[in-house]
Parts: C-alpha cells; structure tokens; sequence
C-alpha cells in the first residue's frame, strides 16, 4: 500500500490529506504551525513535528505549500529523512521559474520529481474533484495513481519530464482565467453599487442568460451575502498573479487584464483583507474597503 507524507495542511493541504486517509493509504501530515495539522489525526493522518519526520519511509511525498521558498524550505529540512527512490509530487503553484531548481533538488537526492499543480479550491479539495496537471516519469505513475485518484477527478498527464515547467505552465494559464473573472464579477457588482443600484440586479440580469456560469453565481453570491470564507485567499490570488504576469513578460505575452487583477488584490490585501476569500476584491473598489 503507498504510504504519503503530505507538506503543508492549509486550505488545499488538509482536505487533501484526509481524502488520502479516508482511500485507506497511511498518512503522515506535517505543517509549519502544527495546530493547523493537528485536526488530521482525528480522520487518521500521523500527525508529526518536522519534514523529516513525515518523509521518512512514505513512498511518495506531497508538498502543497505557499510558494517556492515554502516549497524548498521543506524539502530542505526533509533530507534527513528522504532516501533514494521516493517520488515527490511537487502540487503547489510555484510558477514556472522555481520548478527547475526544486527538480534538481530532488536530483540531489535522488527522488523521481513530478511537477503536478493542481486546478481546483478548497471545495474541490474537500471533495475530492480536483484536476491534476501533471508532467513526470511514466515510471512514477503506479506509485500516484492511488494518490491522485483519492484527491482529484482527473489527471491530465503532460510528459515525462517534471523539470521543464509544462505543468506550471498550463497552471497559471488556467488560474489567469479563474482570477480575471474574479476580478471581473467583482467589479460588475461594485459598479452598480456605486451607481446607486442594488448590485443583485447584475445577478438577475446575468443569470440564466449566454454569460451564466456556476463560477459568476459562487462568486457573486459571496459579495452579495457578505461571506468571504476563503475558498481561495486574497493573498494567494495577488501572489499567483506575479507568477503569471512573470510568465507573460518571459515570453512577450501581454497580460493586461491579470496583471489589473493584480492591482486589485494588493489594494484588498492592504485594506485587510488578505486573508478572506478572492472575491474581497470587491473592496478594492472603494477607497474605504
């Protein structure tokens, strides 16, 4: 049976995490503010004190973490434990220029490195429906299928080599749509209310029409009734969108309107509100927040 250690239990980590307790794969769980692993050990998860300690004897090691640093930070202090041999799927958005070096890293321990962010927030998480991007050795796959199978709908294999970034990069290009929209829905709704409208009339006007999706009412459901439980944080939305404009400017590739996207998180975030959910961008359009 393939034992997992997960890396970082927040918002993505932990449902994850108890999704591959409850497939019956034995977990060991470590997160830098160990109260927020804790929870775990009541579904199951081993819950531990250092990386080191989650990595040693798990077959395959899951980070989901903030960003790069977060990422490295933990496999750094998680060496002493790693041994040859053990597949690390690397599942945070890190954007494309860390994920070489977190692959030669895992080079330096001889660990088979598979790039897999994954698309989807914490509901998808929750339930299990996440989809996967994926770019790695064929030979790591038996190893993952049970633990992508137990945390996502679908993997989306994209090549054998993990080091070459394809999987980040079709993760920011699909997040880029996810937090334009945001933004978009956002503003619609600020707009009428700052045009003495009940912001509902957009909702009414939209729903059910050519422009209806699930996403617009998730999201402007949220505005309207004020619950900005985070699905997907302010902070993480502002930080994914330097990794995206980043990209863009790589490749020479415009990406005015993420880039506004942009703009607008970090005002949300110094009125506050970083932490709550993506859809406190809304305040961003007003000078009080």
């Amino acid at each position: 049976m393939t034992s997992v250690a997960v890396l970082g239990t927040g918002l993505m980590g932990a449902p994850m995490a108890r999704n591959l307790v409850t497939s019956g794969l034995p977990v060991r769980v470590w997160n830098r503010t160990k109260a927020k692993a804790e929870p775990l050990a009541a579904d199951g998860a081993v819950v531990v004190g250092s990386p080191a300690e989650a990595v040693e004897g798990a077959d395959v090691i899951v980070t989901m973490l903030s960003d790069g640093d977060a990422v490295r930070a933990a496999m750094t202090a998680a060496s002493p434990g790693l041994r040859p041999g053990q597949v690390w799927a690397q599942m945070s958005t890190v954007g494309i220029d860390a994920v070489g070096g977190l692959a030669a890293l895992a080079g330096e321990h001889g660990l088979t490195f598979v790039d897999a962010p994954v698309q989807g927030t914490r509901q998808p998480a929750e339930q299990g429906k996440l989809i996967i991007l994926a770019a790695g050795p064929q030979s790591a796959r038996p190893a993952l299928e049970p633990v992508f199978s137990a945390v996502g709908q679908r993997t989306l294999w994209l090549g054998e080599s993990g080091a070459d970034g394809t999987a980040s990069k079709l993760k920011l290009a699909a997040v880029s749509y996810a937090i334009s929209l945001t933004a978009v829905v956002a503003e619609s709704l600020a707009l009428a209310k700052g045009l003495g409208l009940d912001p509902d009339l957009v909702r009414q006007v939209i729903s059910g029409g050519p422009l209806d999706n699930a996403y617009f009412q998730g999201k402007s459901k949220a505005i309207m009734e004020g619950d900005f439980t985070p699905s997907f944080t302010v902070s993480n939305a502002e930080k994914d969108t330097r990794l995206i404009t980043r990209a863009g400017e790589s490749t020479g590739v415009r990406l005015d309107v993420v880039a506004a996207a942009g703009e607008r998180f970090r005002r949300a975030e110094a009125q506050g509100h970083g932490d709550e959910d993506m859809a406190a961008t809304y305040f961003a359009s007003f000078d009080k927040g």
